[in-house]
């Protein structure tokens, strides 16, 4: 079923099926369907859900916005045994085979942009750029994964959970309550140990296709003596950098108006096609 919205573009839901089960995914679209793809891959321990309204807006002007639910949630049917970037990367992959044409832009919000890195340096050729969302810093501040933690864990009082998720999350003046629901601390330890394989030291200095560094102005987890560390790693003609105001590490759902404006102002710079060859890999 498609569900329109009064400026005519449509979200619908879709089961991809690959060899090991299904991936659950959310499309908004135009009204003719077209348009360049960008696949969204949320946070830690949160679903695709909380993209909607960023989601809309990217369909608003003319993207098809694939968002795959990730193993363990809404109806993806993929294992959790033995889980890895790699294999989180391989769903992207097939999410982009067989809804986008074979070639997308990834936006990793958050632990999201582990899995777009991974995926552009495993599948260079279906990756036409990544977008960094709210990402943290190389070396992030003490405290923050505790924040977490906390914020995730629904038998904390509410309150506490407020506290820290306005710490760790949300800019002042942004309201957090939102982020009261949607978390899923049963899967913590799976996607944590996946984030580890493999090691952050493998992917970090490596970009095939181009990169959106893109940043909340309010976010602890990017102090602002790290904001130009991608950068500065990977080279200013491979890595653009914006930062959002009013907004911390949830500034996909608190900017989302301004996050979309900005990926597609920089997605129209890009060349067609994937990424460069993997032989092309820019490493340091």
């Amino acid at each position: 079923m498609h569900t329109m919205t009064p400026a005519a573009v449509w979200r619908r839901r879709e089961m991809v099926c690959t060899s090991a089960g299904e991936i659950d995914v959310v499309i908004d679209a135009p009204e003719n369907g077209a348009g360049p793809a960008i696949v969204l891959l949320p946070s830690s321990q949160r679903d695709s859900l909380d993209f909607d309204p960023l989601a809309q807006q990217l369909a608003l002007l003319g993207h098809r916005v694939l968002r795959p639910q990730p193993r363990g949630m809404g109806r993806t049917t993929l294992p959790l045994e033995q889980l890895t970037l790699h294999r989180l990367a391989q769903d992207v992959i097939d999410t982009v085979q067989a809804l986008g044409c074979g070639s997308a832009v990834l936006v990793g919000h958050a632990f999201g942009h582990f899995i777009a890195r991974v995926a552009d340096m495993d599948h260079p050729q279906c990756v036409r750029g990544v977008v960094v969302a709210g990402a943290a810093a190389r070396v992030f501040p003490a405290g923050m994964a505790e924040s977490l933690d906390l914020a995730s864990d629904a038998s904390q009082p509410a309150a506490l959970r407020i506290t820290h998720l306005q710490r760790a999350f949300f800019a002042q003046g942004n309201d957090p309550t939102a982020w009261l629901e949607g978390w899923h601390p049963e899967l913590r330890a799976v996607y944590r140990a996946a984030g580890t394989v493999p090691p952050k030291d493998r992917w970090w200095t490596v970009a095939n296709a181009p990169v959106l560094d893109l940043q909340g102005a309010q976010d602890p987890w990017r102090p602002p003596e790290s904001r130009g560390e991608l950068q500065e790693l990977l080279g200013a003609q491979k890595v653009a950098v914006q930062v959002i105001d009013q907004a911390s590490h949830a500034l996909v759902v608190e900017q989302p108006v301004a996050v979309a404006g900005a990926i597609a102002r920089w997605m129209a710079l890009l060349p067609e096609g994937g990424g460069r060859s993997a032989g092309a890999a820019h490493g340091v």
